[in-house]
């Protein structure tokens, strides 16, 4: 006999669960706690099967009813009510947990475990940050070209060209991420390649003149701040590394009884190792430097915490102390320095000169005939630019 709501509410739960049938395989599971769920028996391939139908009264009668309804219209058609159910379940999840900014998370997760530079991460981080902030909640496969289109915008509107450019790449790397794991259908940021104010590109302003890089030489031996800014400025003209690797070189990768300062990959930007000749005028810089920050992992520890580097500020900061501008020289110029004075001299082949910089060959098979060439031109090359630098010094 069919049920009613009067006899529904009327039922007690006992120390055992029990049924009690409504028609066509709809019943109520009465649990001893008290709860009343909506259960409906059928059978599938010949198999006995149970489909949840939700708890009374949330579901009402009715409700229930119509479950079971439309439960047996999916079985008239030869699908399992249940796997239809199984499926709405993974989807509605799929929509809760497949957002930007769950995606967003795992896509840095997964850059941080290889092993990507720490300033890489902060920056990554910061600009998906951006994107976060706009449609960080909404389900990735729902965002579209033009959402983040008006994300760029606002970024350029500022005149952050670079950085609009920068934060469509990041947004694209999310997408490609949340592709390949089946949580969208492709990257709309491709379409928007052509859509954003290309920044104007600008070389990084470094002194190539021999008379006026040697009076810079000057500046700096004669710099009144922190000698260990003074002996990494020092390091940066001598050795024509990055400052980022300069900045986190650390005591365990110097050999100096071999000279060789060895960087791990992950330091690097390109994510390759390699290793620098250390001239005389170098070692003993790093002897003296040794004496200073020694006990710190870091051969230029951060002024408030040894356990981490020097500021990314400082060695540009530390050129403007001494008088130049941004226009002038920066951090970074000592490498095109270095680069234009040794090839300008005719002595060293520009392969040794790349080499030297960390420039990776882009042609893949002579890379891999490049890799072990050059090193003792190198030594001889780092011994004579320590000495031509004397010489610029000397004025």
């Amino acid at each position: 006999m069919p049920l009613n709501d009067t006899q529904i509410r009327g039922l007690k739960p006992m120390e055992k669960p029990y049924k009690v049938s409504d028609f066509e395989g709809l019943y109520l599971d009465i649990r001893p706690g008290g709860s009343k769920l909506w259960r409906m028996k059928y059978r599938f391939e010949g198999k006995e099967k149970l489909l949840a139908l939700g708890a009374y009264p949330a579901v009402s009668l009715t409700d229930a009813r119509k479950g079971k309804d439309a439960a047996r219209a999916t079985l008239a058609q030869g699908i399992d009510p249940s796997a239809v159910k199984q499926k709405e379940k993974r989807e509605a999840q799929r929509v809760t947990q497949d957002t930007f900014a769950n995606l967003a998370g795992r896509f840095i997760d997964k850059a941080r475990r290889e092993g990507r530079a720490p300033a890489t991460m902060a920056k990554t981080e910061w600009l998906l940050d951006m994107a976060k902030a706009e449609f960080g909640t909404r389900p990735i496969a729902e965002i579209t070209a033009s959402d983040i289109l008006a994300v760029l915008r606002r970024v350029e509107a500022k005149g952050n060209y670079e950085t609009a450019k920068r934060l469509r790449s990041k947004i694209g790397g999310v997408f490609r991420y949340a592709v390949a794991n089946g949580a969208a259908e492709s990257d709309p940021t491709y379409a928007l390649k052509d859509a954003l104010i290309r920044p104007q590109v600008t070389s990084r302003a470094a002194i190539t003149d021999p008379e006026a890089f040697g009076a810079l030489l000057r500046a700096i031996d004669g710099f009144h701040g922190q000698r260990t800014t003074r002996i990494g400025l020092q390091l940066l003209a001598l050795l024509a590394q990055r400052p980022g690797e300069i900045r986190h070189a650390k005591w365990e990768d110097i050999d100096n009884g071999k000279a060789v300062w060895s960087i791990p990959g992950e330091q690097m930007k390109m994510r390759r190792a390699h290793d620098v000749p250390l001239p005389g005028r170098a070692l003993e810089l790093i002897e003296e430097l040794r004496k200073l920050t020694g006990s710190s992992a870091f051969l230029f520890p951060s002024l408030r915490s040894y356990k981490r580097p020097m500021s990314e500020n400082t060695l540009n900061a530390a050129l403007r102390r001494i008088g130049y501008s941004g226009e002038e020289m920066t951090a970074h110029g000592f490498r095109a320095t270095f680069s234009t004075l040794a090839n300008e001299s005719g002595l060293w082949h520009p392969d040794a000169i790349e080499r030297q910089l960390a420039h990776v060959e882009g042609n893949v098979v002579r890379r891999a005939y490049a890799r072990g060439l050059h090193w003792e031109e190198r030594v001889r090359m780092s011994e004579w630019w320590a000495g031509y630098l004397e010489k610029l010094r000397a004025g």
